[in-house]
């Protein structure tokens, strides 16, 4: 079953049809929230509530009550976001490199390439215009209004491809979008930990909020996974962007054909591979100001984004989740599941939330 059929489900058994459409077809999250909000569920406002929703998860709180937009929804609890540094189950995360081109992360035909995603202007036009996605036809401008679109399909949203909502025009895979990032699972959880919050931070219940990190998790957070079709109109195709050799392998996984994770590097170095860092085959010179983590046998795969290439990492916001989801292709076919990593993920905002 797809991410959006799931969702919809999770919406019904949490009570959303009222006495009107009990037997029409069941509301999305997208739709349900679009009518909660901001009342008339259309297109339009369907874009709008994505729009919110995706800034928040990359800049944080910048609406609601104490902000510089009171007048809108938002700011129920804090939300960090995922270009702030922070801190997973003990692992200082930092994300803003692969997102301000100091990093050679981004997948052009192939090819490693540095891309600042920040030229739009950054946080100060989103904050101080709210449905603003920065200067249009910038790099950010692009990359955001992408989200909007993609989330809005994960999500359910009716009005997507119609008037008033864009239809999708990224990349299909995520796993080639994300294939010279390397992320590990800290990261991955970090990005899915702030969705989770910004969702929260708008009134969305605990049981939804659930239902999305555990997909999110699921369909990104293992490597060498099958091919999945977490969108109706797309075939199945690769989608984890959890590439780095610490992420767990998902029960069944093909890691003999999955490509090598590439080290992404600093915008005037060359990647490298994973494999090959880990064996030693960095040369000294590219290694300055980094630091090689050994876990067991292997290494801690994207130490040069969090190390040498961005050195200003430093701890976050605490009270973040423990734990890792644990792999469930029944979340993805519809069963109805709480794995222990997601509740302990669940803990990690109620946290946020004290």
């Amino acid at each position: 079953m797809r991410f959006s059929t799931l969702l919809a489900g999770a919406a019904v058994g949490a009570g959303v049809a009222s006495a009107q459409n009990m037997t029409a077809a069941p509301l999305s999250i997208c739709d349900k929230y679009t009518t909660a909000l901001l009342k008339n569920n259309t297109a339009a406002n369907q874009y709008t509530l994505l729009t919110l929703l995706v800034n928040t998860v990359g800049l944080g709180n910048f609406t609601g009550p104490g902000s510089t937009n009171p007048t809108l929804p938002g700011s129920l609890i804090k939300v960090p976001g995922i270009l702030a540094p922070g801190v997973y189950n003990g692992e200082a995360v930092n994300l803003l490199p692969y997102f301000d081109g100091s990093l050679k992360s981004s997948n052009r035909g192939g090819k490693a390439v540095a891309i600042n995603f920040l030229d739009g202007g950054g946080a100060a036009p989103i904050v101080a215009n709210p449905l603003s996605s920065g200067t249009p036809g910038s790099n950010q401008y692009i990359l955001f209004t992408h989200l909007y679109q993609y989330f809005g399909l994960l999500l359910g949203c009716s009005g997507v491809g119609t008037s008033g909502f864009p239809a999708y025009m990224g990349v299909q895979s995520m796993a080639t979008v994300h294939a010279f990032m390397d992320l590990d699972t800290a990261q991955n959880s970090w990005f899915i930990e702030n969705v989770g919050l910004a969702a929260l931070s708008f009134g969305v219940s605990m049981d939804d909020v659930t239902t999305v990190g555990t997909t999110l998790n699921n369909t990104f957070g293992y490597r060498c996974a099958p091919k999945v079709q977490p969108i109706a109109m797309y075939p199945p195709t690769y989608e984890s962007i959890c590439q780095n050799v610490t992420c767990p392998i998902a029960p069944g996984g093909d890691c003999g054909n999955a490509a090598p994770a590439v080290l992404p590097m600093p915008a005037d170095k060359m990647n490298m591979t994973s494999s090959s860092a880990a064996a030693g085959m960095m040369s000294s010179s590219m290694m300055s100001g980094s630091s090689m983590m050994a876990t067991g046998s292997s290494m801690m795969g994207a130490s040069a984004s969090k190390t040498g290439a961005s050195a200003v990492m430093t701890a976050g916001p605490s009270g973040t989740a423990t734990g890792v989801a644990t792999y469930s292709p029944g979340a993805n076919a519809g069963a109805a599941v709480a794995p222990a990593g997601i509740l302990a993920l669940v803990g990690g905002l109620f946290a946020f939330m004290l």
